[in-house]
């Protein structure tokens, strides 16, 4: 990915290669990183370029009739998604009767989420405008196993998961279903950075803004035919080239340039897109009359994203709370009471269970350091800030109470 930043004097000598902020949020600079089309000979093993994507035949790249050398085909998607247009398609990558059972598993968990009420909120829909199973790998694994194991056995799913990621990863999905005269999204960049608040942003160095995109990859199954006036995902090839990207698109003059010069790719049912997370993208607008437009979304994350050691943070957060409080009687900073506290309770919102724990309003539920420190702040007495915390973990737990007998 480009480390170019923008050359303005405006820092200490070293200090602007190492911390991003908005004076690095050049849009000139960011046009110079978008070529004006894709050279197809930069991809030999794609069918084609459209819209400046490769496109592959799965069944040409992948499964048993793959005729092409994995490791060359990998390395061509790597450098797709990484200085690249940023973003390949994959023309029936799917079996139309494995991609129909789901569809059909899909649309019983999701008429049994309407019988049993309450609205599913979306990190940008709004509530209850669409149909959207949050953790739907799991919910697909315990509702329809053969099914689920058919699906998940897919070659081309796997190609280029392995990679970007490496032989082993963490997927996970989300099916989404957005119904006739669904708005489109605000273009962003995801997970993590892609979540993480605006104002938090220029306080992870520069590395980290690079390194995030190498953590996650992003992807969607087409469950039906997506005609462009169904709204499939907006997007912008080589954007993620750009390094302070994840600052630009709270920018305006960004969110213009993205409006005015968005590709759509139309896909047919069983095909798959599959794009780097800090690509600029949105979904589009479902404009049809009739088209209920449903995908699968994949998010695959890196098997590292871990800590060396299983630790109960809730038990130490409960622990060393009245510690904290005496520390704040005593008159120490909330400098030193937050870095007791980070270093204790768990600082990422994530993984959660997004059926009780929805990012309703904001991209992501609060996490574990946060409910601590306001309740340090509010001095919340050690009985509740424990039941506050046992609450959280009811929420984030995936196999609620309510659940396990389904």
């Amino acid at each position: 990915m480009s480390t170019s930043l923008s050359s303005a004097p405006r820092a200490p000598a070293g200090a602007r290669d190492t911390w991003i902020d908005d004076t690095h949020c050049d849009l000139d600079e960011f046009r110079a990183q978008l070529p004006d089309q894709t050279d197809p000979a930069d991809y030999p093993h794609a069918a084609e370029i459209r819209a400046g994507i490769p496109v592959y035949d799965a069944a040409v790249v992948a499964g048993p009739t793959a005729a092409a050398d994995r490791r060359a085909v990998q390395s061509e998607l790597i450098a797709a998604l990484l200085d690249g247009p940023g973003v390949v398609a994959f023309s029936g990558a799917f079996d139309a009767d494995v991609l129909d059972s789901a569809s059909a598993a899909f649309n019983e968990l999701i008429a049994a989420q309407r019988a049993a009420g309450g609205a599913a909120g979306d990190h940008f829909g709004k509530p209850g405008a669409n149909d959207r199973i949050w953790n739907a790998a799991q919910k697909l694994a315990l509702h329809a196993p053969q099914v689920y194991a058919d699906y998940y056995a897919n070659d081309t799913l796997a190609l280029i998961c392995q990679a970007w990621l490496g032989p082993r990863y963490q997927l996970t999905s989300q099916v989404n279903v957005v119904n006739p005269g669904g708005a489109a999204q605000v273009p962003h960049r995801d997970y993590h950075l892609g979540f993480v608040d605006p104002d938090a942003l220029t306080d992870y160095p520069a590395h980290v803004h690079r390194l995030s995109p190498a953590l996650t990859l992003q992807g969607a199954v087409a469950h039906c035919d997506m005609p462009v006036v169904s709204g499939p995902t907006m997007l912008l090839p080589y954007s993620q080239r750009f390094t302070p990207g994840y600052l630009a698109f709270y920018r305006q003059e960004f969110l213009d340039y993205f409006a005015a010069n968005y590709v759509q790719l139309p896909l047919a049912k069983g095909d798959a897109v599959f794009f780097n997370p800090a690509l600029f993208h949105a979904a589009g607008a479902n404009t049809s009359a009739d088209i209920a437009r449903m995908a699968n979304l994949l998010q695959v994350s890196s098997p590292f994203g871990r800590a060396m050691e299983s630790m109960d943070r809730t038990a130490m957060a409960v622990a060393v709370y009245p510690a904290l409080l005496a520390m704040r009687a005593a008159g120490r900073s909330d400098t030193e009471i937050r870095n007791a506290i980070v270093a204790t309770a768990e600082g990422y919102p994530f993984p959660t269970n997004l059926d009780h724990d929805q990012p309703i309003g904001s991209l992501a539920p609060r996490s574990q350091v946060d409910v601590l420190f306001d309740a340090v702040t509010a001095g919340l007495p050690p009985r509740d800030l424990e039941a506050a915390l046992r609450a959280q973990d009811g929420r984030r737990d995936p196999n609620p109470t309510t659940e396990r007998n389904t």
